[in-house]
């Protein structure tokens, strides 16, 4: 799968960094949100469609967990 977008809270600290990623490939779709760093736990969402992740994605953003910004590859 590739990574089609990846969002970050701004924080550097283990305890309070959240990263959210997306992927996609095959015709399916991953949402990756992690908690703590590459480390840290994370929850994986599979979905059939764009709508459907990047729905899940928006949710994930909406944590009020920092000032989420996208990150460019």
């Amino acid at each position: 799968m590739e990574r089609v977008g990846h969002w970050w809270n701004g924080s550097w600290g283990a305890l309070t960094r959240r990263d959210v990623e997306l992927f996609a490939g095959r015709g399916r779709w991953r949402v990756i949100a992690r908690q703590g760093g590459a480390e840290g736990r994370e929850r994986v969402w599979e979905y059939d469609s764009e709508q459907q992740a990047r729905s899940w994605v928006r949710r994930c953003l909406d944590d009020q967990t920092g000032q989420w910004r996208q990150m460019q590859d």
